[in-house]
């Protein structure tokens, strides 16, 4: 396949956001979360796992261990009860607890507000230190998760299976003030539409603008 020309597909791509925009207007974060903690902890254990079992669990594990200070106070083996019912629990119980030491420790209890301090952190990698930045702190970021890198090659964005080289490519192609809402937006509709075994083409709001089309 020949390659798009850029000038085309910034056009096609300004034509997707505008579906996105249309199909998701209030996406954001499906992980419930009060703090910056507390995303940071969520999306820990999100990896690999539904924000529906992360959204179930972390209520009570926050209820006890509330702030960074509280946390490392805890050995994982206090951690783990809380999370059981989430897959890899008890290493992820133990990436809790030594995140949460390194903030105190290095951080003064607080979250930083860069991606690369937060990839300092025990079971932080780029992907959740973005989705912490973003929605903790309103900076501009795209965290390429399972389904963001799945549309971007699907809808011909990018070419590329490295999760950094794929932000790189959506983060050229779009506005830094669309980066939050695209990286939801796709994760909205690489759940709900674009799924990995069975894309609903018949049915989606982009279909139109995808050189992946079926049917």
């Amino acid at each position: 396949m020949p390659r798009e020309p850029k000038a085309a597909l910034r056009a096609r791509a300004a034509a997707v956001l505008a579906g996105l925009r249309a199909t998701y207007p209030d996406a954001r974060s499906e992980l419930d979360f009060g703090t910056p903690f507390q995303l940071l902890i969520a999306t820990v254990l999100s990896a690999q796992a539904t924000d529906v079992s992360v959204n179930a669990a972390t209520p009570a594990l926050f209820a006890r261990f509330p702030t960074p200070a509280a946390m490392a106070a805890a050995p994982p083996e206090q951690i783990e009860p809380f999370i059981r019912t989430i897959g890899l629990y008890r290493n992820k119980a133990k990436h809790c607890v030594a995140a949460a030491r390194a903030l105190l420790e290095r951080f003064g209890d607080e979250v930083p507000r860069t991606v690369d301090e937060l990839v300092t952190l025990p079971g932080v990698g780029r992907k959740t230190a973005n989705v912490v930045v973003s929605n903790a702190y309103g900076v501009p970021a795209i965290a390429v998760d399972t389904h963001v890198g799945r549309l971007a090659r699907r809808l011909g964005f990018s070419q590329q299976t490295d999760p950094d080289k794929v932000e790189r490519d959506l983060q050229a192609l779009f506005d830094p003030t669309d980066w939050v809402f695209v990286h939801h937006a796709l994760i909205l509709h690489g759940r709900r539409v674009c799924t990995a075994r069975k894309p609903a083409c018949a049915t989606c709001s982009l279909v139109a603008r995808c050189p992946s089309r079926q049917g």
